[in-house]
């Protein structure tokens, strides 16, 4: 809720979009559940392999994914940090999302610059080498990529000679 009140001005205490009145078995619900109602200045991505384990990811709606600028707080295995663009139009022109990079700093001692990401969501080349033996996705692409990809599913995202994260 406090994430939510700093982001969106309201502390709802989830983070799908609107206002859900039943329940998965469809009964309605005695109270109903408060998520986000308005998209905000600044996004929000979520990822966590313990949660992913689990079935418990919680499900960030666009308002959310979507901000009116481009700029997202990640919450990634627990830890806090931030992804941006430079491009303002990237989220207010469909076809700036085809190309372009991302900005990602963490804030930790072992990251001396600020990783600069290039997202490419039309190449899927990704799926293809994912297909082998081991299923465990974060042991092929890093956490970051996984939150990225929360965002924008199936993205090519290229380091640009920074080591990945994982």
């Amino acid at each position: 809720a406090l994430l939510n009140l700093l982001l969106t001005g309201r502390a709802s205490p989830h983070v799908f979009n609107g206002t859900v009145l039943f329940g998965e078995d469809g009964q309605p619900l005695e109270r109903p559940l408060q998520g986000i109602l308005t998209r905000s200045d600044v996004g929000y991505l979520h990822w966590s392999r313990e949660q992913m384990d689990r079935c418990t990811l919680p499900q960030v709606g666009s308002m959310l994914k979507t901000p009116r600028f481009p700029v997202w707080v990640c919450s990634i295995n627990s830890s806090y940090s931030v992804l941006f663009s430079l491009n303002h139009s990237l989220l207010s022109d469909w076809r700036m999302e085809h190309l372009f990079q991302l900005y990602f700093y963490n804030g930790q001692l072992t990251q001396k610059t600020t990783a600069t990401l290039t997202i490419d969501t039309h190449s899927h080349h990704w799926e293809a080498s994912f297909q082998d033996s081991d299923p465990d996705p974060e042991k092929k692409f890093p956490s970051l990529e996984m939150t990225i990809r929360t965002k924008w599913e199936g993205a090519a995202i290229k380091w640009n000679g920074t080591t990945p994260f994982y």
